[in-house]
């Protein structure tokens, strides 16, 4: 189970809705009440979670008529003469994205700066509204996650212009192939390789695929994968390979059903990530099937997702999260300080956790 606090989860999904235009300037949001109701949470930590954003200056109270947005956090770094560090992720509030941002809040905790964060949804569009808003607020430094990283963008414009106004950034998860700009991320290809090969090793033979088409990620997890079945001599059948996209994510399901059906399935499959492994073991345990005695699943991520079931725990690769979260602070700030944007990028080695979604194959 995820281990952010309930009242952070509500005030970070409030600030992405203010930040996204979702709640805008001068609306009044939802009543403690509704919040409590909506969240399934006590009215003592929707009012932790509002009272934070009081503070911050995202909201502001109006007595006898509720709470309203405000946009006084855009200002509170002027006053305090702090530097303001802006981040845009693709989420805020959804799966491994809450343990970024709290790797990057608490580097930042000790530091004399402040924190702008917005989301892309891993929309274009919303990216290029995200980024004007960052050049406007003249913010000093900038970690982005890039929106469909596998595709061609069609905001290069704008880091054009921030490259040219010297303003420091590092790319985290992945970086955009027309671009020479720094990052920090895993390594996939490597990752996608070790797990496959981690299935190899327990005697399977048919490996499927299912991996995201439109982020760098999964393209470079799926070159790991070839990778590790061509070392291997085996080959792949192209109905068990399945790309999707951020728009047919929701296709997923009726694919596996169709293809359980069939009864031409593989006897293990790899993973983009573990929200969608949770997705394949549900297709298999409603066929009448069992996970891992029929197929085997490895994943990527290692996130809350991973040991969520009481009885299958995923076999998958460690995401850093956190530590990436910090180690994209201290490499800004250390390029803002220093005047230096000459930094190399990182790249973090990948770990297979195993558990027991995965198992040896039995003549």
């Amino acid at each position: 189970m995820s281990t952010e606090p309930k009242y952070l989860f509500i005030k970070n999904d409030i600030k992405e809705k203010i930040e996204t235009g979702m709640y805008s300037l001068g609306t009044k949001i939802p009543s403690k009440n509704k919040l409590t109701k909506l969240h399934a949470v006590t009215r003592h930590t929707v009012r932790q979670a509002i009272s934070d954003l009081v503070n911050e200056g995202y909201l502001l109270k109006k007595q006898g008529s509720g709470t309203f947005v405000s946009d006084k956090y855009l200002r509170i770094e002027k006053k305090t003469g702090r530097k303001t560090i802006g981040v845009i992720t693709t989420y805020i509030s959804d799966y491994i994205f809450p343990y970024i941002i709290r790797g990057i809040e608490e580097e930042l905790s000790n530091r004399n700066y402040s924190l702008m964060l917005l989301s892309t949804r891993n929309n274009v569009e919303i990216e290029s509204i995200s980024l004007k808003s960052m050049i406007d607020q003249n913010v000093d430094g900038l970690i982005v996650e890039p929106t469909k990283s596998n595709l061609m963008n069609p905001n290069l414009n704008y880091y054009l212009n921030i490259s040219e106004k010297e303003i420091p950034l590092i790319m985290i998860n992945a970086t955009y192939e027309e671009l020479d700009l720094p990052f920090i991320a895993i390594n996939d290809i490597k990752a996608g390789k070790i797990a496959t090969e981690h299935l190899i090793e327990l005697g399977h033979t048919r490996i499927g695929l299912l991996t995201k088409a439109d982020d760098v990620q999964g393209k470079n997890r799926m070159k790991g994968y070839l990778e590790a079945l061509h070392d291997a001599k085996l080959t792949f059948e192209s109905n068990h390979v399945f790309k999707y996209n951020t728009e047919t994510k929701s296709d997923i399901p009726m694919y596996l059903k169709s293809l359980i059906e069939s009864g031409d399935y593989p006897t293990s499959f790899v993973v983009y990530n573990d929200e969608v492994a949770m997705m394949l073991i549900y297709e298999i345990h409603t066929a009448g099937l069992n996970c891992p005695e029929d197929i085997s699943v490895v994943s990527h991520d290692d996130s809350h997702y991973s040991t969520t079931l009481p009885t299958v725990q995923l076999t998958t690769i460690r995401h850093p999260k956190e530590e990436l979260g910090r180690a994209a602070v201290r490499w800004l700030v250390n390029s803002i300080e220093s005047n230096n944007m000459d930094q190399d990028s990182i790249v973090f080695e990948p770990k297979l956790i195993v558990r027991n979604s995965t198992r040896r194959i039995v003549d």
